[in-house]
């Protein structure tokens, strides 16, 4: 097998085993700690330590201790929040949930650098082009990290398999499912009893383990990578600290990084809003809680087999059809939601839905990353740190209003900032267009010119 597929499947898997744990025990918070909010508080205080590490973590750690050891030293961090959902309180969740937060920035920074320098080598290698090869590389891992959200899902859903069903679900609650939702239906007739202690330690022990796997595997079955593209000349020092952290910052002169800021944005809100509220306002409003494992696993199906399709597709379409897809798919789903009036009957439709939004967030997990690889590909690690910013942002911003907007609102501004978003990314392309025309304009005439004087002599 070759090297470079060999390193992309270790981190997948690794990654896989992650976050079979991480999404399991993040869908079950707001359910298992709903006292006093301390589930939406935990994952408040995670994305909001995902925001300030964002800042300044990435290029620190990335630099310092290379993309291997920075991906394994923050799959500590999830771990160690599944050891703090043990004993399930302020003094444990929230200050494990900021550790995992800190983690987070670091390691899908160095997982994206790490994959973009693998495929810039093996394109290189291949006399493939860079993007191509890049693209192939993120569609692989997506496809094995995606299907993470089947497996931790099933797993909740089997271990809590015993919970009893739900009460018929009245009339006068259906009409407020939905867009309709102002967080006025939540009575004790769509949710379950809470599972036993003992479930829920059986399942916090198959998490933990499984991220100790993760941790064992990337650590010792993963290669380090060399970034030819940025790595210094003999004897040149290494740049100061103050200039890494800063660098994060930097970036933003590059009017490119500002114009696609909004993707990231819109990727963070896109997730929130499906795991929060799609399956609270419509899934539990109208089915139960008991069904949200399920329909979520649609999700993740389908956005894990199209990732792989995308980065094989890219080669032949472009990204621009992909994006175009992707939004089309996203808005063709949020309008549908805006007008559909959820019942028990339409069981079809609650996992058509998740299974559509899947096809388009593909798009945005395996199109987004590579788009910032290839765009900054000489400053990875900055520009891949912005991405989970805005990423950040996004979820920040999600679960920041779920309490205190309704749902069509919400729906609406996914609207405003998909729109927005496509509008930038097009300009962006305008630009590297236009970009590529002058540089091959530039190079027929350095040709010319060279030929005229070897003509003359």
């Amino acid at each position: 097998m070759d090297r470079s597929l060999r390193n992309v499947l270790v981190v997948s898997f690794g990654f896989l085993l992650l976050f079979t744990a991480y999404g399991g025990l993040q869908n079950l918070q707001s359910s298992l700690y709903s006292e006093d909010g301390l589930g939406m508080a935990t994952l408040g205080a995670l994305y909001g330590a995902v925001l300030l590490s964002s800042l300044f973590l990435p290029p620190v750690l990335i630099r310092r201790c290379g993309c291997k050891w920075t991906i394994a030293g923050s799959m500590c961090c999830y771990v160690a929040f599944s050891l703090g959902n043990f004993h399930a309180s302020w003094y444990t969740l929230i200050p494990t949930s900021i550790l995992l937060g800190l983690g987070a920035a670091p390691l899908w920074a160095a997982q994206c650098s790490y994959l973009t320098i693998l495929g810039s080598a093996g394109a290189q290698a291949a006399g493939r082009l860079g993007r191509d090869v890049v693209n192939q590389y993120f569609g692989i891992f997506f496809l094995i990290f995606q299907s993470s959200g089947v497996w931790g899902n099933l797993i909740s859903s089997l271990v809590f398999g015993q919970t009893p069903t739900q009460e018929v679900i009245p009339e006068e609650q259906l009409e407020s499912c939905g867009a309709n939702d102002c967080l006025l239906a939540t009575t004790s007739a769509n949710s379950t009893q809470r599972p036993s202690q003992e479930l829920i330690y059986t399942l916090l022990g198959i998490y933990t383990g499984s991220g100790i796997l993760a941790i064992l595997l990337v650590a010792l079955f993963l290669e380090p990578a060399e970034d030819n593209s940025s790595k210094r000349e003999a004897g040149e020092a290494a740049p100061p600290l103050r200039s890494t952290l800063l660098s994060t910052f930097r970036l933003y002169r590059d009017q490119r990084l500002c114009l696609l800021a909004l993707l990231p944005l819109y990727s963070g809100l896109q997730q929130g809003f499906l795991s929060s509220e799609y399956t609270r306002s419509y899934v539990t409003c109208a089915l139960g809680i008991h069904f949200v494992g399920y329909v979520m696993i649609c999700f993740s199906a389908a956005s894990s087999l199209c990732s792989v399709l995308y980065g094989k597709l890219s080669q032949y379409t472009g990204r621009i059809a992909l994006y175009v897809l992707g939004a089309a798919t996203h808005l063709s789903c949020i309008f549908a939601l805006l007008l559909w009036h959820p019942r028990p009957t339409q069981l079809a439709v609650f996992f058509l839905l998740p299974a559509l939004w899947g096809v388009g967030d593909a798009v945005w997990q395996t199109q987004n990353n590579a788009l910032y690889g290839v765009l900054f590909e000489k400053n990875k690690e900055a520009a891949f740190a912005n991405y989970r910013l805005g990423e950040a942002l996004g979820f920040v911003i999600a679960f920041g209003y779920s309490t205190f907007l309704c749902v069509n609102i919400k729906l609406y501004i996914l609207v405003g900032v998909l729109s927005l978003a496509m509008v930038a990314y097009g300009i962006v392309e305008y630009l590297e267009s236009k970009n590529q025309i002058k540089l091959h304009v530039s190079g027929e005439t350095n040709q010319a010119v060279g030929e005229e004087i070897q003509t003359a002599l």
